[in-house]
């Protein structure tokens, strides 16, 4: 088994809707089993701006040996699609947004695949709720735990970054 964190995240409709039917698919993923998830934290966009705040939160999982990255990347696209994921506008609005952030102690550096994720340590909305479930992973590559990675963030980058609670907290919220 090899274990994975994944970030999710939504800024679109019911975005707490988005994110639950996401992680019931991954779960439901041949030799994928979801061990375990973050709050949701309400986000400020990065980047393109003229958009709805993001619902973001990072999930923990088990994969079995046989599954390379490459194909759970693959299966995390076809999710998005089978989401109505549309990619109109770069870091543009989204139903879902599903990254491979870590694999293990794995560098992975392939067109399609970048593993740590490329721009992991610069982002507020992905380490406050990676640090959440593994304060202590070392970064590969980067040698450096999450905890550290967060701690050289920017004090003004996560003051956007508010926790909403557990997802199962908010599924009944009326979002919009």
């Amino acid at each position: 088994m090899k274990d994975v964190m994944i970030g999710l995240g939504s800024n679109i409709g019911a975005k707490s809707d988005y994110l639950n039917q996401a992680l019931v698919k991954i779960n439901g993923l041949d030799q994928v089993a979801v061990k375990q998830v973050s709050q949701v934290y309400q986000t400020e966009p990065v980047g393109y701006k003229d958009q709805d705040d993001f619902y973001n939160m990072v999930a923990a999982l088990e994969i079995e040996e046989g599954k390379a990255p490459l194909k759970l990347l693959e299966d995390l696209l076809a999710i998005e699609a089978d989401l109505d994921r549309k990619r109109t506008i770069k870091n543009g609005p989204r139903t879902i947004d599903l990254d491979v952030l870590l694999v293990e102690d794995q560098e992975i550096d392939d067109p399609k695949l970048q593993v740590p994720h490329p721009r992991l340590q610069d982002r507020a909305f992905v380490l406050v709720p990676l640090a959440e479930l593994a304060p202590n992973y070392l970064v590969p590559g980067l040698n450096k735990t999450v905890s550290d990675l967060l701690d050289e963030l920017d004090q003004a980058d996560l003051t956007g970054v508010k926790a909403l609670g557990q997802l199962t907290d908010l599924a009944n919220d009326s979002e919009g």
